[in-house]
């Protein structure tokens, strides 16, 4: 029970860190979700947007994060 009470906080100080994120995104020097490389496509009457990029940079340091918290 002790190993899911750590993934259990684990998971919310990376939920909060999220939130953090998105309140002071404004702020920030780049924009989360507007990185080189996400696709964007606008039609006449509609828009398709992929954010690529943004998904490939969040698995890497999601990856980085869970391998470092398995190390242990």
């Amino acid at each position: 029970m002790a190993s899911l009470g750590r993934s259990l906080i684990v998971m919310g100080l990376l939920l909060a860190a999220v939130g953090v994120l998105l309140v002071m995104g404004g702020r920030l020097p780049f924009k989360i979700g507007r990185l080189p490389g996400d696709i964007v496509w606008q039609g006449k009457n509609t828009t398709f947007y992929f954010p690529l990029m943004t998904s490939l940079l969040v698995s890497a340091v999601l990856t980085l994060v869970m391998w470092l918290l398995g190390r242990r």
